[in-house]
């Protein structure tokens, strides 16, 4: 039976699992529609071994594909999309959360990856930088870093309320936005998927662009200091 969660594309793709690539976001969606979006993100997010998942550029493609002007990849649901992207990236982060409340460092110590222990170090210095309010939020747009901070404001004994208040609006903030802007964009310019991978690109820069300006802000007001 079809679903809405699924476009026709998962049928001929479930037949031969390798056909899939998870570093592709138009893979992923058109393989698994609405819900593979929230299982990327609950992984990307609550996982340590999502770390290498590509949440940004999914986001961003998955907005693109819900405007009748792509044409390249599926054909998805706005609401759906966006309700996908909010779940998986909030119940991701609030189970990395809980994981490193109770498994604490020893999680990132077991791994021998050298890109998630320099993600642990960015997100300590977040944490230490600007407080787990403002570092919560800044690190939805960090990749590595999003996936890291949440197990580590577990560890570190962050308050549960803090962390779930911000947390939710970060992840809104972060969700939202990048889809709403690849809607925004598939909907104003004809084809656009043709240049899907410069825009991906550039949308990744984009997307630090908050946490630099914290950066330059801290600067300056350290200097005043």
């Amino acid at each position: 039976m079809w679903s809405p969660w699924a476009p026709p594309a998962v049928h001929a793709l479930a037949l031969d699992p390798l056909a899939v690539d998870p570093l592709n976001a138009g893979s992923l969606l058109g393989a698994f529609g609405a819900l593979g979006i929230a299982v990327v993100l609950f992984a990307e997010t609550g996982l340590l071994i999502g770390f290498f998942l590509p949440g940004d550029s999914l986001l961003f493609t998955a907005g693109l594909f819900c405007t009748t002007g792509a044409r390249s990849g599926p054909h998805l649901d706005l609401a759906q999309v966006l309700a996908a992207s909010a779940v998986g990236a909030l119940a991701g982060a609030q189970v990395g959360f809980l994981i490193g409340r109770r498994g604490g460092r020893g999680l990132l110590a077991r791994s021998r990856s050298e890109r998630l222990h320099a993600g642990a170090l960015r997100a300590e210095e977040l944490l230490a930088r600007y407080g787990h309010r403002k570092a919560v939020v800044l690190a939805r747009f960090v990749p590595v870093v999003r996936t890291v901070l949440n197990p580590l404001a577990g560890a570190l004994g962050v308050n549960v309320r803090t962390f779930t208040l911000w947390q939710v609006v970060g992840g809104l903030v972060w969700t939202f936005g990048l889809v709403l802007a690849g809607y925004a964009l598939g909907s104003s310019v004809p084809n656009v998927d043709r240049y899907l991978l410069p825009i991906v690109a550039v949308v990744v820069l984009v997307s630090l662009l908050p946490l630099l300006l914290e950066l330059r802000r801290s600067r300056r007001r350290a200097k005043h200091r």
